[in-house]
Parts: C-alpha cells; structure tokens; sequence
C-alpha cells in the first residue's frame, strides 16, 4: 500500500489555499478533496513550531516545514500527537519514501517522538489514516504538535523515540552555558516529586524565589496573605531517580511543548562558587545578576 501513496503524493495535491492555515499553524478538512481517496492534502508550514488540525481525515497528509533562514541551523524536529490521535500512522519522508515513526498503539498522545532534519530537503511528516468501519468521513479529528530544536547545549539530546536527558550533574563548563542558553533559569526549592511509570516522567514541583527568565510561562505567580511566589512543574526522566532534596537550587532547562524540562539544577551556593571563580578569571559565558 505505502509505495502506491509515495507515487500518488507527487501528483494529485490539494492547494492550500482550500484550507486554513497561517505561517506555524492549520486547520483542514479532507472533505475539500471531494470522494476521491486518492488525493494527499500538502501543508507548508514556515515557523519553528506550531500545530496541525487534521477534521474529518481522508487518505493522507504532507506536512512540510519550511522555516526561515535565521532558524535553518535547527536540525531536530519532534512532534507531539494530540489526545485525539486515533487511527492513524505518521511518517518522516525521506527522499520518497517513508520511515515509520508512530502509530496509535497504546497512547500516544503522551509520546513525542523526534527526528533528525539534517540534509538539502526540507523535513516531510506524512500522515496516512486507516479505514473506518462507520465510513471514510466519520467524525474524527486527529493531529500533532511540532517543534523544531536548536543545537543548544541546554536542550535536551534527542533520539527516534523522543526527549532524552542526561542523568549526570553537570560540569562547570556545562553550567556556566546552562546559565547563559536555557529557556528557563529559577532559583528555589523543592516542593514535591512524583514519579510516572506509565510516561517514564519524573515532575518536580518548585516553588521558585526568583525567576530570572523563562521563555514561556511554565512558572506563574501566586500571590497569598503572606505574599507572593513562583510556581513550576519541572519534568525529567524516570531513570535519572530524582528525588526530594532540602535546600536551594538553581534550575535550568528547556521548554517543549508547553512543558518545563530539566537541564542543570545545582545548589545555588555550588552555583555561585562556580559562577564567582569564573568571573574572576573572566572565563563566564555571560553576566548573571548575583543577588
């Protein structure tokens, strides 16, 4: 079946024009390509990430991500199905033909799966939908989030099966760039921490005493009689066995897809000896406001 749609997607394309859509998001309807099955809706998106809505599902969708020439060094792409997700494959396209990377088995909606874009093409998703047994036009929606990753050494590495973190405090060299290139940068302490099996997550709760920049508002402002605070979900891998620890910490990470992700967190006295000695010998990546 799939070597008849890789020859069918460069043939018959629905305009775009028969949908919504803006520079990082759509919306469409397959009900625009009529009854004919064969007709592949063809998307270009132009933004480092945003997100498609897929009604009423027919054949396919080709997805293709053109971002600006400022954002071309981006080299990772990963994408985040919706909760609706059902009945439905996605694939990366990779000079005509596909590669697998999910399908609906299990859940989903809590997978991010990620992909290498490096090459002269732009990167393809391609999503195929299965027959429905109550019709082709059954009332379904289904689609995905994207970003686009930078080769920052705060993020995350990524592999096919989605974010990875690594376990390992980091060196001074690390958090010294931590400081300087994270989406986010909070010193506080811990709250709580809860483990989830089933995502093979780790979320730690911190209440935050200052917040020197965050990219997005994954730490919010609570305010109470006896004053204000900074709220955050920070999210790590189960396997790197975080657990409750006393005492301030400097937390830095990145940000996806709405979520806050655990990059260096030293103490924040071990921070500051190291951020003081680099100073003095003029070997930090950037000026930190000390308090």
């Amino acid at each position: 079946m799939l070597p008849n749609v890789i020859i069918l997607m460069h043939v018959l394309v629905l305009p775009l024009g028969l949908c919504a859509a803006d520079l990082c998001n759509w919306t469409g309807s397959s009900f625009a390509a009529g009854l004919d099955s064969r007709i592949v809706l063809q998307v270009r998106l132009r933004c480092t990430a945003g997100w498609v809505r897929w009604i009423y599902p027919g054949q396919a969708l080709r997805v293709v991500l053109e971002p600006n020439v400022s954002s071309a060094r981006r080299t990772t792409v990963c994408i985040k199905p919706s909760p609706s997700f059902r009945g439905a494959s996605v694939f990366i396209e990779r000079a005509g033909e596909l590669e697998l990377l999910l399908t609906d088995d299990g859940r989903p909606e809590q997978q991010v799966v990620c992909f290498r874009a490096d090459g002269p093409h732009r990167p393809a998703i391609y999503l195929q939908s299965s027959p429905q047994s109550d019709g082709p036009w059954s009332r379904r929606t289904m689609g995905f989030r994207y970003e686009l990753l930078g080769n920052r050494s705060a993020a995350p590495t990524v592999d096919h099966s989605g974010l990875q973190t690594s376990c390992r405090p980091c060196n001074d060299t690390e958090l010294l760039m931590a400081v300087c290139n994270s989406d986010f940068v909070v010193r506080g302490s811990i709250r709580n921490v809860s483990h989830h099996p089933e995502r093979r997550t780790t979320s730690v709760e911190v209440t935050a005493a200052r917040v020197y920049w965050q990219r997005s508002r994954v730490f919010e402002q609570q305010v109470a009689a006896s004053g204000s605070s900074w709220h955050g979900r920070i999210h790590t891998l189960l396997q790197c066995h975080v657990t409750h620890g006393d005492g301030e910490f400097l937390f830095t990470g990145s940000e996806h897809f709405g979520e806050a992700w655990l990059g260096c967190a030293p103490r924040y006295k071990d921070f500051l000896s190291v951020y003081q000695s680099a100073w003095a010998a003029r070997r930090n990546s950037c000026d930190f406001p000390l308090d």
